[in-house]
């Protein structure tokens, strides 16, 4: 065990040429991360207080990666062999930040962990490297408060799974320097990553929120019984799924009608009129949460193997999909 006074974390490295960087976490998203890094060529050292949690997340990443490279789905132009010889574990924090220029951090969303965590690191790099977090709702504001380096600080939010979900939100704190943002949007760029750049702070950033005003009236309308749970899934995977996929909601009201005027003109009171028909916050209530567990549990059980089965499955068809969209931006 580690001493009280030591954050349980983990951390990741990479670089390419002159370039080092450095992330945390060697669960999933950590993962994920590394073998993002790897196939933009950068070298990844992985870090953790446990030296078992480095040999399995190691064992995780050469299977994965494996698998990838056999179903065509490997991203970047080095092989599967040549990404691996990139990654490898390290024993100190020292080890793995040494010569950093960007370093990720990815620990469990939790405040008081993360802010060790950065305090930590805080007192070990210089003026030249970027602190950035992978945290999906905390505010730059609250995580990055008082470090001498806040200037090089920034959110940058991955979607799970990172691999198959190109999208992460960069969101600076009020101090973050512009050439930060410029810096960390490049970065993500190398490695295939698609970002966006949250002008502001705002809880949840841009993703969750949208996510959790389609969890809200989703729950509302199963709960008031306007709808069943399986037949709520299928209005988003059979209906607007299949174009947001594609395009976002602005451009899809610009093209249902002749362009965006034409659209507002047309349909804003309705859309005014239904929304003012929205109800207060769901409070998640014992009777629907058992309700929609059970329809879930009919399609896929909740057991270990089922679940993985399913999260298989549903990662495959997000690389033929990914597939899909490159294909039709080049034409």
């Amino acid at each position: 065990m580690p001493p009280a006074s030591e954050p349980r974390w983990k951390c990741q490295s990479f670089r390419v040429g002159n370039m080092k960087s450095v992330c945390g976490a060697v669960g999933l998203i950590g993962q994920n991360w590394a073998m993002l890094f790897a196939s933009g060529g950068f070298r990844v050292k992985l870090y953790d207080i446990e030296q078992q949690q480095i040999t399995d997340a190691l064992d995780n990443i050469r299977q994965g990666t494996k698998l990838l490279e056999q179903s065509g789905s490997l991203r970047g132009s080095l092989s599967a062999e040549q990404q691996l010889s990139r990654i490898t574990g390290c024993s100190t924090l020292q080890e793995a930040i040494e010569g950093a220029m960007h370093i990720q951090e990815c620990v469990p969303e939790d405040l008081g962990l993360k802010r060790k965590v950065f305090a930590q690191l805080d007192g070990l790099i210089g003026d030249d490297v970027v602190l950035s977090s992978s945290t999906s709702t905390l505010l730059p504001s609250k995580l990055f408060a008082g470090l001498a380096h806040v200037k090089q600080c920034i959110v940058a939010h991955p979607v799970n799974p990172p691999y198959h979900v190109p999208l992460v939100e960069l969101v600076p704190h009020p101090e973050t320097a512009p050439a930060t943002v410029d810096r960390t949007h490049t970065l993500m760029q190398k490695i295939g990553q698609s970002p966006v750049r949250v002008l502001r702070e705002v809880d949840g950033f841009v993703l969750n929120r949208l996510q959790y005003a389609v969890i809200g009236e989703a729950w509302r309308l199963v709960q008031e019984g306007v709808v069943s749970p399986s037949d709520l899934d299928l209005v988003m995977s059979h209906g607007l799924g299949l174009r947001y996929a594609f395009i976002g909601p602005l451009e899809t009201m610009h093209l249902n009608a002749e362009g965006m005027l034409s659209y507002c003109d047309r349909y804003g009171e309705s859309i005014k009129r239904v929304l003012e028909t929205f109800g207060p916050i769901p409070d998640f209530s014992r009777a629907t949460v058992e309700k929609v567990h059970q329809t879930m549990c009919e399609k896929v059980p909740d057991d270990p193997e089922h679940l993985a089965a399913r999260r298989k499955w549903r990662d495959e068809c997000l690389i033929r999909l990914a597939a899909l969209k490159s294909q039709m931006q080049s034409q």
